[in-house]
């Protein structure tokens, strides 16, 4: 009896392994997507943020400035492949915080973003699962601002 036992289990084990395999690979390689996915979004904000900072400061006043910081920010998240993602650029100035172009001020320019972890269904119902990121650049007004040495 204990011969045809064995005969009868005879190549379970590389099943078993082939399936302990699948289901272990799985989760290894969305950690890995997702990896991928977060450090994607983490250069384009952080390249977003240092963009649209220099472009506000290189503005001729701060409405300009503002326009044209939304507009480098999202150039720059798409160089990064990230096209639709939620975008929130925030410039703050100090000491003037009305007048940003002025005097001595520093710009602080916060870019908010986040993306999409890949590979993971609508769950719950509240949207696909997302990682939020977001980055802060600051540029001195003098830095990019040309002089006329007459």
């Amino acid at each position: 009896m204990s011969r045809r036992r064995r005969a009868d289990e005879r190549g379970s084990g590389l099943v078993e392994v082939i399936w302990m395999g699948v289901l272990l690979l799985l989760p290894l390689l969305w950690i890995v997507l997702s990896v991928f996915e977060v450090q994607r979004g983490s250069f384009g904000v952080s390249g977003a943020a240092r963009a649209a900072a220099r472009a506000y400061a290189l503005a001729p006043d701060d409405a300009v400035g503002e326009r044209r910081a939304l507009v480098v920010a999202r150039q720059t998240l798409a160089d990064q492949g990230l096209h639709d993602v939620p975008l929130s650029v925030t410039v703050t100035c100090s000491p003037y915080p009305h007048q940003c172009h002025s005097g001595t001020s520093v710009i602080t320019v916060r870019i908010t973003s986040a993306v999409r972890l890949p590979l993971l269904p609508d769950v719950l119902g509240s949207g696909a699962p997302t990682f939020r990121l977001s980055a802060e650049h600051t540029v001195p007004i003098g830095r990019y601002q040309e002089i006329d040495r007459r």
